[in-house]
């Protein structure tokens, strides 16, 4: 929960990182720690990260994504704490798993995710950007950039020996697609995400949640080739509009960064919002871990519901506590909260599409990265109706006659 020592920090951090006092990049350590903590579902080995701090280092962070379908608001989540990480003035590096993307059944080209990843720079650099968070400390890494290295692969091979099946199969448990005949890959992703740490050289990796059982094995296999342990920021899962995890999927449960202000508004109106229920509310969910840092980011005075239509003066929120009081006792009911949150993603994702729209190079990756689907026509069957039915002899008796040929007549 946001708490008002958090609030103070991200005011703190705001005005030290850009630059508007003679103190800049002088957060406490307090102020740091409460930037890089707020909002999380949990962290492993905090003192690793702290010890950085008090050797005056910025702690280099990393957090990976495969380069697959188009970012949706769903990358929001871990945008807004990438931003606030980089507002306690760590160093991020946003891993783009270009090798994982290919590897991912084979289905997209080696050439698609190379445009796939350049996609992915430009909107999360954007979505950054649009919080007011500077992007000095960020930093952009292709997977196969050092993943097809011979010091790399060895190390592969040397984890493949050391790690048992079991033990590569419960750390992926959450994250790898389980079935029945699963793929070999399966087993070597979790260890392929482990030495990313070690090869990126982070003090700490960042993720939902879901992936505490990969960073608990990381704990225990990197000192097994003598490399030290990381720790671990994990947010958590945030649920999608229609209550499950926001999909690329589904489009319904989705809303992509470059949806106009109405599809906006026609998708929140129909995500799920149970009246009075705070409980896997995705809307609600999203103003705690999106709306309303982002506000705070942005030196915002909160998240803003307006009640014009009721002739009632507008609810201003700073504390997340006192939405889910308010929605659970009724004071703020779904017919208000979905346009204010319709509203507030409009506002936040604006400046990102213009970035877009004056860009004809990032307009051209797009189409290369995402080609639109070309929808093959069916061809129409015809329906056999067979003989059986009112007025078939007569019609096959006419074709037969148009079939028989008229016997040919001699010249005279």
């Amino acid at each position: 929960m946001t708490t008002d020592s958090t609030l103070a920090a991200t005011a703190d951090a705001k005005l030290a990182i850009s630059g508007d006092n003679n103190n800049n990049n002088k957060l406490t350590k307090e102020q740091q720690l409460a930037l890089i903590n707020v909002n999380l579902a949990e962290i492993l080995n905090p003192e690793i990260i702290e010890k950085v701090i008090d050797e005056g280092r910025a702690p280099r962070i990393y957090w990976g994504t495969a380069t697959t379908g188009r970012p949706h608001c769903g990358y929001l989540v871990p945008a807004i704490k990438i931003a606030q990480l980089l507002a306690a003035g760590c160093h991020v590096i946003v891993l783009l798993a270009d090798i994982h993307a290919v590897l991912d059944n084979l289905k997209s080209t080696v050439e698609l995710v190379g445009y796939r990843a350049k996609y992915y720079e430009r909107t999360i650099t954007a979505l950054l950007k649009a919080v007011g968070v500077p992007t000095d400390k960020l930093e952009f890494v292709l997977g196969s950039s050092y993943q097809k290295s011979p010091d790399y692969i060895m190390d592969v091979y040397k984890l493949a020996t050391l790690v048992s099946e079991h033990d590569a199969k419960k750390a992926g448990a959450e994250v790898v697609k389980q079935s029945d005949n699963a793929p070999l890959s399966g087993l070597l992703y979790p260890i392929l995400q482990v030495l990313d740490e070690e090869y990126l050289k982070v003090d700490a990796q960042f993720g939902g949640v879901d992936q505490r059982k990969l960073f608990a094995a990381a704990k225990d296999w990197l000192p097994r080739l003598g490399y030290k342990e990381r720790a671990h920021i994990m947010n958590p899962m945030v649920p999608g509009l229609q209550g499950s995890k926001m999909s690329s999927s589904d489009p319904d449960s989705k809303i992509d960064l470059l949806d106009a202000p109405d599809v906006v508004t026609k998708k929140i109106r129909k995500a799920e919002a149970a009246p009075k229920v705070t409980e896997g509310n995705g809307l609600i969910s999203f103003i705690e871990y999106v709306l309303l840092p982002a506000a705070q980011l942005l030196g915002k005075e909160g998240f803003h519901v307006d009640r014009s239509r009721d002739n009632l003066e507008p609810l201003v929120y700073t504390d997340i506590a006192k939405i889910k009081a308010d929605y659970e006792s009724d004071v703020l009911t779904p017919q208000l909260v979905k346009p204010a949150i319709s509203a507030a993603i409009n506002e936040l994702l604006a400046p990102i599409q213009t970035a877009y729209q004056a860009s004809p190079e990032w307009q051209e990756i797009a189409t290369k990265a995402y080609p639109p689907e070309i929808k093959v026509k069916k061809e129409k069957k015809v329906k056999n109706k067979g003989t059986r039915y009112p007025g078939a002899a007569a019609k096959l008796e006419d074709a037969k006659d148009e079939a028989t040929p008229e016997p040919a007549t001699e010249n005279a």
